[in-house]
């Protein structure tokens, strides 16, 4: 049996998986899964016929989905997961060995098409309702170096030194199959990209697991091939709405209606600033995203209603 599973998700990534795959033929004791995500060009013609194992699903199930199906069809006790657009650069043996308990998961360097690192996105501490308010806000485009984004981004580490990372990026990411297991996998319902890998290291952090930055190992990323298929109006659906989704999920009720409203004020400022640029389809665009997040306001006022109401109810009954 393998040591380590190397699952590789696609969706539309012709142009990436040749060369993906093309990093991992020197990589000893390792197993190649990909799963396709109902690509409608080339993909999995190009991984057949490298002679890689591929599941092919007939739906796209999401990257979180195709990451389970990917999982469960191997079965060696460490995970690789890359994206298709990650080329290895160095072996994988540096990741491997920093699986020692408490490590459950671990990131290498990423480097982008200029040679950099691509520092504040492989690896970053986990966000904080501040920390999301102020990316919704936008305030962390128009001051980048403001605190909340240096902490949050993780702006200040050696992109040389190892050490311990709250969430290294999911496009290079090494996990042990007891962890995965442990936490119940990544949560489908982050459909169909964004936040899932967050969410997944949030709870491995929960359940007691170490996270590692591994410098030695190291990928050279282009990013964003499979997203900007997408349209802009169903990106921002997917991106809100998964942030909304992981705010709910992560923080409570004060600080998850922090976020929802940062991304309903948010959403008004971006339109009435980009209208005159871009006219309705802005209005429309940020439109549907106010909506969502009032909606989970309204949402979150119904469920803090019901939790007062049990409080007092149990209080009256003490009473009694």
């Amino acid at each position: 049996m393998a040591r380590v599973a190397i699952v590789i998700v696609t969706y539309n990534s012709a142009a990436e998986i040749a060369g993906c795959l093309a990093s991992l033929r020197h990589q000893p004791d390792a197993e190649v899964v990909v799963v396709d995500n109902a690509s409608s060009d080339d993909t999995a013609a190009i991984v057949r016929s490298e002679g890689i194992r591929l599941i092919a699903s007939s739906a796209n199930l999401g990257f979180a989905g195709g990451v389970n199906l990917g999982v469960r069809e191997t079965s060696a006790p460490l995970i690789l997961l890359l994206n298709p657009d990650a080329h290895l650069l160095t072996g994988i043996g540096a990741l491997t060995e920093s699986m020692q308990a408490p490590t459950g998961y671990a990131g290498g360097l990423l480097l982008g098409d200029d040679g950099l690192p691509q520092t504040g996105f492989m690896v970053r501490r986990l966000p904080t309702p501040t920390a999301l308010a102020f990316e919704v806000l936008g305030l962390n485009r128009l001051f980048p170096g403001n605190t909340v984004n240096r902490n949050y981004r993780c702006k200040g580490i050696d992109p040389m030194a190892r050490g311990f990372a709250e969430q290294p990026a999911g496009a290079f990411l090494m996990f042990t199959r007891q962890a995965w297991l442990e936490v119940g996998g990544l949560d489908e319902s982050f459909m169909p990209v964004w936040f899932e890998d967050v969410d997944f290291c949030a709870r491995l952090r929960l359940a007691g697991y170490r996270g590692e930055y591994v410098p030695a190992a190291r990928a050279r990323h282009t990013g964003g091939h499979s997203v900007s298929t997408i349209s802009v109006e169903i990106r921002h659906k997917y991106w809100y709405g998964n942030l909304l989704e992981y705010a709910a999920k992560h923080f409570g009720i004060i600080g998850f209606r922090a976020v929802a409203a940062a991304v309903a004020l948010g959403a008004l400022l971006r339109a009435v600033t980009g209208w005159p640029l871009h006219g309705s389809k802005v209005l429309r665009i940020y439109g549907e995203v106010f909506q969502l997040a009032w909606f989970r306001l309204m949402k979150s006022r119904t469920q803090l209603g019901t939790v007062a109401e049990q409080k007092c109810e149990k209080s009256g009954r003490r009473d009694k």
